[in-house]
C-alpha cells in the first residue's frame, strides 16, 4: 500500500509552529511525519535546529495516527547507541506502532561543532552505524548488557522500558554501500530525490536487494523510503522561488566538503542561480506534473513518499497538495 508522508523542516521552522504544521498534516491525510535531527541548520540566517527526541515525544501526544520518526538521526557521534536505544525505546513504548528510527552516517556540519571530534572516512562512519545499529537492537532484546565493540561499549546496561513492538531501523543511503548495508540490517531504506536517475535504478534499489540476498532476507520485507523534494503551488513563480531557502541542497559534495559553519555553507547556497537552486525539486503548479515526475520513484519499488517542501507558508502547501495531488497519487499507485 502507499503511503504519503510530510517532512517537517526543522532546520527551517522553529519547534512550536513545525509542531503545528505536522499537526495539520496529519488532518488533511498524510499517512506519516518524519523529522530531521540536526544540530546545526544549512543555512544561519534565520535558521532552527529543535531536537528531534525531545520534538518527537511532543508530535506522538498531539497527534492519533501518523507514524512519525527521524529522517534522520545519527546514533554513533552526537549521541552513544545507549541513549538512543533508550530514547526510542520510551518513544516506542508510548506510541506503539507508530515509531521509526531513521538513522544514517552523518554530517560533518552536525557532528564536528557539537563534539570537537576528528571527522572520519566514510568507511569507519560506516563500521560505526552498523555496529550501533547491533547495539541497539540487542537493548532493546537484552538485559544486562555488556558490550565490547569496535566503537561502542557497555556494561550491565539494561533498557527498562523496552518497546513492545519492535521499533523498526531505517538506514539512509546516498551510496551503494550504505544502501547494501540497509538491505543487510535493517528493516527499511530511506533516501531522497532529484540525484541523477541512474543512481536510483543502477546503484542504490540494486544494491539493498543485493544486501538483502547476501543475508538471507527477503528484499520485499524492506519498507523503501523516498524523501520527495516537492515545490508546488498554484502560482508556478512562488513554487520556483520557494526553493531559494534550500539552494544548499544543489552544491555538490565537492562543494561543501568540510563546510561545518552554517554562515559558510549559507554564503556558499546564496551565491546560486535561481535555476541551479530549484534543480533538486520537481516544481510545478499542475497536480498531473507532480504525477509524472514522482511516477519513477513509485516504479522503482518506493511506497513510502515523504514530501519535503521548501515555502514559508507550510499550511498553504499541506492543503494544496492534500486536495490536488495526493487524492491522484492514491488513484494512480493504490
Amino acid at each position: 500500500m502507499l503511503k504519503l508522508g510530510y517532512k517537517a523542516s526543522a532546520e527551517q521552522f522553529g519547534p512550536r509552529e513545525l509542531l503545528d504544521f505536522s499537526c495539520l498534516a496529519e488532518e488533511v491525510g498524510f499517512d506519516s511525519i518524519f523529522v530531521s535531527d540536526h544540530f546545526q541548520p544549512w543555512k544561519h540566517t534565520d535558521g532552527h535546529a529543535p531536537s528531534a527526541l525531545v520534538w518527537l515525544g511532543a508530535l506522538g501526544a498531539r497527534t492519533r495516527r501518523a507514524v512519525i520518526g527521524t529522517s534522520v538521526l545519527t546514533p554513533t557521534f552526537r549521541y552513544h547507541p545507549s541513549v538512543v536505544a533508550q530514547a526510542f525505546g520510551t518513544l516506542g513504548s508510548m506510541f506503539p506502532g507508530r515509531v521509526v528510527l531513521g538513522v544514517g552516517t552523518g554530517e560533518s556540519l552536525n557532528e564536528v561543532p557539537s563534539s570537537g571530534i576528528k571527522w572520519p572516512g566514510a568507511k569507519e562512519r560506516r563500521d560505526r552505524l552498523r555496529e550501533a545499529i547491533r547495539l541497539i537492537n540487542k537493548l532493546w532484546t537484552e538485559d544486562r548488557v555488556s558490550f565490547e565493540g569496535q566503537f561502542y561499549r557497555t556494561e550491565s546496561a539494561t533498557i527498562y522500558d523496552k518497546p513492545k513492538d519492535k521499533v523498526p531501523i531505517w538506514v539512509a543511503a546516498s551510496g551503494p554501500l550504505a544502501a547494501q548495508m540497509a538491505g543487510q540490517v535493517a528493516e527499511g531504506f530511506i533516501c531522497t530525490s532529484g540525484k541523477a536517475p541512474a543512481l536510483y535504478s543502477e546503484s542504490l534499489v540494486p544494491k539493498v536487494e543485493e544486501g538483502a540476498a547476501k543475508a538471507g532476507r527477503a528484499s520485499d520485507t524492506i519498507e523503501r523510503m523516498i524523501e520527495v523534494k516537492v515545490s508546488f503551488d498554484s502560482d508556478a513563480t512562488r513554487a520556483k522561488e520557494d526553493t531559494r531557502h534550500w539552494a544548499a541542497l544543489a552544491l555538490s559534495p565537492e562543494e561543501k566538503m568540510g563546510v561545518e559553519d552554517p554562515v559558510e555553507m549559507e554564503r556558499l547556497a546564496d551565491a546560486l542561480p535561481l535555476d541551479r537552486a530549484a534543480s533538486r525539486w520537481i516544481v510545478s503548479s499542475d497536480p498531473e506534473e507532480q504525477i509524472a515526475k514522482i511516477r519513477p520513484y513509485v516504479e522503482l519499488g518506493f511506497r513510502h513518499l515523504v514530501f519535503h517542501a521548501p515555502g514559508p507558508d507550510q499550511p498553504r502547501f499541506l492543503k494544496l497538495y492534500a486536495e490536488e495531488v495526493l487524492p491522484r497519487l492514491r488513484r494512480a499507485f493504490g
